[in-house]
C-alpha cells in the first residue's frame, strides 16, 4: 500500500449525504466563478484522442497512457486523455477565440500508474481551461495577475461552503504568496522539493511556486514537465526561468502541503524548440500538434487544471480523496481508512 496519512482524531465534520450535496455545491459555483473571472466558455471536451498525432499530455514523460483499438479505424490505437494541455490550444484556434477570452471544459482522465495515497486516485477529474494571450502577456507579471484572481474565486468557495456548514471552518490566507522554485531551493538547500513545498506552504498558507520543469542551481529539477506545453524554459529580467507553476496550500487536516492547480504560459515556437532540444524530444517537432505550433497556426495562451475532487475534498475538509469520488482502491486501503474513520466512497 502506497504511504497513507492517517490525521489524528480526524472525524469528517458532514457526513455522506452532506459531503454529495457539498460536492455539487462547490462545482457548480466554483465554475461560475471561474468562467466570470477568466472570461471563459465551456466547451465540450474528449475523453480519448488518438495515439501518435502529440495531442495527449506527457506529464512527466513516463506514465503509460490507458490505450485501446478502435475497430472501424482498422485497429488505429487510441489514448484515454492524461489531460487536454494541447487538446484546449486545438479548440482556442478551432473556436476562433480573441486575446483576452477562453474556454474551460470537464476533463476526466485515467493515470494508471498513479501511486495512490490521500490526495492521488486512479481517476482524475479537473476543470481543464485555456485562454488566448498577446505577445505582450507572456510576462511572470501576467501569470501572477491570473493567480490572483483563481485564488479569488476558491476563496468565494470557500467561504460559500462553510456558509452552507458552519461547522467547517475556513482556513485559507486572505492573498496567495509567489516564490520561484529556485528561491526556494536556495531557502531549504538541504530539503527535497517536496520537503521546500510544506515549509513553504505552513509558513504562508497559500503559495504559488513559479518555474517548474527546468533545472535548478543544484543542476535537479523542482518537479517533471512535459517540453511541449508550458513554458518553463524563458527566462524573465531577474534571470530566473520560467512562466509556469503551482498552487498549493497548506492543508491542517492533512498537515502538508496540497497542490490545487498546475498552470502556466504555454510555449510559442522558440520556447517550444529550446525545450524539445533540451530534453532530447526534437523528433516530436514532426507531430501533429508541434506542426501547427511551429507553423504559427495556433494562438499564444496561458492555460492549467485545477482538481475538481481535491478542491471539494480541502473544502470539505476531508481527509482522503475517496471520500469524494468514487474510485478502485487496494483493499488494505479501504479497510484502513474506515477503520481511520474515512470510509472511501
Amino acid at each position: 500500500m502506497s504511504e497513507l496519512i492517517k490525521p489524528a482524531g480526524y472525524k469528517a465534520l458532514i457526513d455522506m449525504k452532506q459531503t454529495e450535496h457539498g460536492i455539487k455545491l462547490i462545482k457548480e459555483f466554483f465554475q461560475q466563478n471561474l468562467s466570470t473571472e477568466l472570461r471563459l466558455r465551456r466547451v465540450t471536451a474528449p475523453l480519448f484522442v488518438l495515439k501518435g498525432l502529440g495531442i495527449n499530455d506527457d506529464l512527466n514523460g513516463v506514465e503509460r497512457a490507458v490505450s485501446f483499438p478502435i475497430k472501424d479505424l482498422g485497429d488505429v490505437e487510441a489514448e484515454v486523455v492524461h489531460s487536454l494541455a494541447k487538446w484546449k490550444r486545438l479548440s482556442l484556434a478551432e473556436y476562433d477565440i480573441e486575446p483576452g477570452y477562453g474556454i474551460y471544459t470537464d476533463m476526466n482522465a485515467i493515470r494508471a500508474d498513479e501511486e495512490l495515497d490521500n490526495l492521488h486516485s486512479l481517476y482524475v477529474d479537473q476543470w481543464d481551461w485555456e485562454a488566448v494571450i498577446t505577445r505582450e502577456q507572456r510576462t511572470v507579471a501576467y501569470l501572477k495577475n491570473v493567480v490572483e484572481r483563481i485564488y479569488s474565486a476558491i476563496r468565494r468557495t470557500e467561504y460559500l461552503t462553510c456558509e452552507t456548514y458552519p461547522q467547517l471552518r475556513p482556513f485559507l490566507p486572505e492573498n496567495i504568496t509567489f516564490i520561484h522554485s529556485e528561491e526556494l531551493r536556495q531557502m531549504y538547500p538541504e530539503l527535497s522539493p517536496k520537503e521546500r513545498e510544506d515549509e513553504i506552504c505552513r509558513k504562508y498558507g497559500a503559495v504559488f511556486v513559479i518555474g517548474i520543469g527546468g533545472k535548478l542551481g543544484d543542476g535537479k529539477k523542482h518537479d517533471g514537465r512535459a517540453p511541449d506545453y508550458d513554458d518553463w524554459s524563458t527566462v524573465d529580467e531577474n534571470g530566473l526561468a520560467g512562466l509556469n507553476g503551482d498552487i498549493l496550500i497548506w492543508y491542517p487536516v492533512l498537515g502538508r502541503s496540497f497542490e490545487l492547480s498546475s498552470m502556466g504560459i504555454r510555449v510559442d515556437k522558440e520556447s517550444l524548440l529550446r525545450q524539445l532540444s533540451i530534453e532530447g524530444k526534437e523528433e516530436r517537432a514532426s507531430l501533429y500538434f508541434h506542426k501547427k505550433l511551429l507553423d504559427g497556426e495556433l494562438p499564444l495562451s496561458i492555460g492549467g487544471g485545477i482538481g475538481q475532487s481535491r478542491l471539494c475534498m480541502v473544502l470539505l475538509q476531508k481527509a482522503h480523496i475517496g471520500e469524494i469520488q468514487a474510485s478502485i482502491w487496494p483493499e488494505d486501503m479501504r479497510k484502513a481508512c474506515r477503520e481511520w474513520g474515512m470510509p472511501l466512497i
